[in-house]
């Protein structure tokens, strides 16, 4: 027996087509009302800063007086000012760790996403670095760059030594400072590549191994094509950090010895809170964002968009 469909007329689908629009606009309302607290701490906190900033950069401003548009000025005093030169050098300097800390910390996630008895005390013991304050490590690598601290004591050893602390120094300071920011960082970006290496489908590196591939061969044609987004995630995130160092050096050198540490975001601080020259601080602090913005999109191109192949 066939049942022939009852017509809908249009008004009742007027009716019905309203009610499910109502419901959807509803909805929508509702999600932006939850999304409202957190859109208003984004533009309180986030968007307003880099626009009022930004303004900033072209103005001479130190709190007391009004901002006064000076137009490009700002840019040409730290075009002509070798401090910030001088700092802006050695944030770039301190890039030359991305790739000694990206390699570093894919070997130790390659060695703890293993079904080890006790592996969990080991990752712990990588990332625990990581939530120590900066302060803590900062006093405690001071003392450990001492003359008579665990560094030169293990020198001695091997017959070499440093004279003097290594933080007094100005051919070893900067390198000191981004040993500590080596040690410090590798915990956390080896969570990060072992999250991308248990994201990994292990059929696929099964399946290579039976048609013969070693496990070099696998490395390279499996695992890490597939970690890829892991890989751009980590290097725009390490490479960031670095042209934006400050914390290492706030707290172990203050920029010296004779101004050797002195970094780009240390030049600002000292315009901004010490000389109370905001303008030339915001100014700075644009340069350091293009950038970062530079060598973010050079990270995309190399590492293909963080397009996995696997």
């Amino acid at each position: 027996m066939t049942t022939t469909p009852r017509r809908v007329s249009r008004r009742e689908q007027h009716r019905v087509g309203g009610t499910g629009a109502k419901v959807t606009a509803r909805n929508t309302l509702i999600a932006y009302a939850f999304l409202l607290p957190f859109l208003i701490l984004l533009v309180v906190y986030h968007t307003w800063p880099v626009i009022f900033g930004t303004y900033l950069a072209f103005t001479k401003y130190n709190i007391i007086s009004p901002p006064q548009w000076v137009g490009l000025d700002n840019f040409k005093e730290l075009w002509q000012d070798e401090q910030f030169w001088s700092g802006l050098t050695n944030s770039l300097k301190y890039i030359l760790i991305v790739p000694v800390i990206q390699i570093l910390a894919l070997l130790v996630a390659l060695l703890v996403n293993r079904p080890m008895k006790g592996i969990g005390f080991f990752r712990t013991a990588f990332y625990v670095p990581v939530v120590t304050s900066f302060a803590v490590v900062g006093l405690i690598w001071n003392w450990m760059y001492q003359q008579d601290g665990a560094v030169n004591t293990i020198l001695r050893m091997i017959g070499l030594s440093q004279k003097g602390s290594f933080l007094n120094n100005p051919a070893t300071a900067l390198y000191a400072v981004m040993f500590v920011t080596l040690w410090k960082g590798i915990g956390y970006y080896m969570v990060l590549y072992l999250a991308g290496l248990q994201g990994i489908s292990p059929e696929l590196e099964e399946a290579a191994t039976i048609d013969g591939a070693s496990r070099p061969q696998v490395f390279w044609n499996i695992t890490l094509p597939g970690l890829r987004p892991t890989i751009l995630v980590c290097s725009l995130l390490s490479t960031i950090s670095a042209i934006k160092v400050f914390e290492e050096i706030y707290v172990m050198t203050q920029g010296g010895p004779a101004g050797s540490t002195y970094s780009a975001l240390f030049y600002t601080y000292s315009r901004a809170f010490q000389d109370f020259q905001y303008g030339l601080a915001a100014a700075g602090g644009i340069i350091i964002a293009v950038i970062s913005i530079i060598f973010g999109l050079i990270n995309f191109r190399l590492t293909r968009g963080g397009k996995a192949d696997a």
